[in-house]
């Protein structure tokens, strides 16, 4: 599976939920300090999650706005979502606006710190 990252921003106040998270979908390796996790993954910038103990997790797309937004971009929208879902994140929007051939539409999910991210077909 194959993804590409076009921006990121990341606060959490479980750091090792949240970088976990983000590990077992993106792969990679994790470097950890007692205030920042560091995620390398092949082909991707370094993720940093950093300690926020009063983070509290936006409720976008229907509440208070996002503090950071993920876009991914996979060849196989099935299986990322599979992952996503075993890994603790959780959908927000139905799974029939992502059409399996092309770039139309996205699936917008939610990190176990509450981050927002879509998910679309590479």
């Amino acid at each position: 599976m194959n993804f590409s990252l076009t921006s990121l921003i990341v606060d959490a106040a479980d750091l090792e939920s949240e970088s976990s998270f983000w590990h077992k979908l993106l792969g990679g390796s994790i470097t950890r300090t007692a205030t920042h996790h560091f995620l390398q993954a092949g082909g991707l910038p370094v993720i940093v999650i950093q300690h926020a103990p009063g983070h509290v997790p936006p409720q976008w797309p229907d509440g208070a706005p996002q503090q950071m937004h993920f876009d991914l971009a996979t060849d196989d929208v099935a299986a990322a979502d599979k992952r996503i879902l075993d890994g603790g994140g959780r959908r927000q929007r139905p799974t029939d606006d992502v059409t399996a051939s092309g770039r139309q539409g996205s699936r917008v999910y939610a990190s176990p710190a509450g981050h927002p991210f879509c998910l679309r077909s590479a």
